[in-house]
């Protein structure tokens, strides 16, 4: 089993030994034991926090490099028009502390989260239009982090009280 132990920051460099494909969900974690693409036994052993992102470089201890590939998962995807109508609702959603995913594409523009009826039925309150379909699930960091790194803060206190 190869131990999965550094993250690498230099990719340019890296000779690709093999890839691993996680969900979301599995690339959160810091502690676990998979199969690569080609069926290789990886273990990781990686710090804890930062989250493993669509293309970040791992390094073995006996040095091979395999590289972590988003998985395709069940997400729905709501596009509604740029401008204020698109930060209206992610200012809504981030609210919920969901990890969005926000993009841009020949339609315009969109957010991503994981199916849920709750924050199905707000979107389509504030005028998106929901597709519920699979495709790779890689969320904003979030402002406290930089991605695939550890951020220089030491937590993430405030009160979340809100009058309502």
């Amino acid at each position: 089993m190869l131990e999965l132990t550094k993250r690498i920051a230099n990719a340019e460099a890296a000779e690709i030994y093999d890839n691993l494909t996680l969900p979301y969900e599995l690339r959160m974690r810091g502690r676990l034991r998979t199969t690569t693409e080609t069926s290789q036994d990886v273990g990781l052993f990686l710090d804890r926090g930062p989250v493993l992102r669509d293309g970040d470089l791992l390094q073995a201890r006996s040095g091979e490099v395999i590289r972590i590939r988003a998985a395709e998962e069940p997400v729905v995807t709501a596009r509604l028009a740029a401008g204020l109508p698109l930060a209206r609702l992610c200012y809504h959603l981030g609210n919920r502390h969901v990890s969005l995913a926000i993009g841009e594409d020949d339609q315009g523009g969109w957010i991503r989260f994981p199916p849920d009826h709750v924050l199905e039925e707000l979107a389509e309150r504030l005028g998106a239009t929901l597709v519920h379909h699979s495709a790779k699930f890689d969320p904003e960091p979030g402002a406290y982090s930089k991605a695939g790194q550890p951020d220089n803060h030491h937590g993430h206190n405030h009160d979340h009280a809100h009058s309502h």
